[in-house]
């Protein structure tokens, strides 16, 4: 009888052991790395139509001509960002091309900013944001001096970077 006893009790202990040993399951660890780089994107939604002064009150310069038909798009994730704005070349002397951009969430626009080669500050104080059709409206205005004027055409560019 003992030894039946201890057969049951070397079976049970068997059983058990073989039961821990299924249902124990082995692990496998990874470790993922995660990088958020630097995001800086801005995209203009087309070309304003063209700017073509050609009316004057007397006694005035001509009147200036606006276009508020494109827009522009941006996503960052940076803090203290702006946005510059500037010509691939200058104006016809006694021109003047300005834009106003308006600003996204929490940025300031400065309004409406003459533009030439130099990048100009357009919008500033942009932290964390994101926007889609944000105006754009560009004026072009001249005095009587500038005469007749060709019809020419200037690239702007808009860039995206550290500001205060």
């Amino acid at each position: 009888m003992r030894k039946k006893i201890l057969i049951a009790i070397l079976i049970l202990g068997l059983m058990f052991y073989l039961h821990a040993d299924a249902l124990a399951s082995g692990t496998g660890n990874q470790t993922i790395s995660v990088t958020i780089s630097a995001i800086n994107e801005i995209s203009i939604s087309g070309n304003p139509g063209g700017l073509i002064v050609g009316t004057a009150s007397a006694g005035s310069n001509p009147n200036p001509v606006s276009d508020s038909t494109t827009s522009y798009h941006l996503t960052t994730n940076g803090s203290s960002k702006k946005i510059t704005g500037q010509l691939d070349a200058t104006m016809p002397d006694y021109t003047t091309l300005t834009v106003n951009l308006t600003a996204p969430s929490g940025g300031t626009s400065a309004g409406d900013v003459a533009l030439n080669s130099s990048a100009a500050n357009l919008v500033t104080g942009i932290t964390r944001s994101r926007g889609s059709a944000l105006g754009i409206t560009y004026t072009f205005a001249a005095t009587v001096e500038a005469g007749i004027v060709a019809s020419t055409s200037r690239t702007v560019t808009f860039t995206i970077i550290d500001g205060p």
